[in-house]
């Protein structure tokens, strides 16, 4: 029972240092909900088709992109638990960079407005 408990539960030291991790992930997720949401008051149309399924299924845009982000929430938080650190940072690094390009492009299309 007890190796049971220990392959299901994390440790206390590895949900420690996989906290900030996560962390992350979460913050990331904040950061691409506001930049997409951005976009779409911007009159830019939604690039990921999934995304764009989940706002023409509900008829919302930010119900849509929550529900999504409801998703990867989940997929974040079984890697977590499950330990798969190094894929979580990948995904990380991922978002970072998809933020990133969002705001870019979100300054350069708003500077020729000026």
């Amino acid at each position: 029972m007890a190796t049971l408990a220990n392959n299901l539960i994390p440790s206390r030291a590895g949900a420690a240092a996989a906290g900030p991790v996560l962390m992350q992930f979460v913050y990331l997720q904040g950061l691409d909900v506001l930049t997409t949401l951005a976009f779409l008051l911007a009159g830019v149309q939604e690039g990921n088709v999934l995304v764009r399924a989940a706002i023409r299924l509900v008829g919302n845009p930010l119900s849509g992109l929550l529900l999504i982000k409801a998703g990867a929430m989940l997929l974040g938080g079984i890697c977590w638990w499950r330990g798969r650190m190094t894929l979580l940072r990948r995904a990380n690094v991922f978002f970072a960079g998809l933020v990133a390009w969002n705001l870019v492009c979100l300054i350069l299309g708003l500077g020729r407005r000026f």
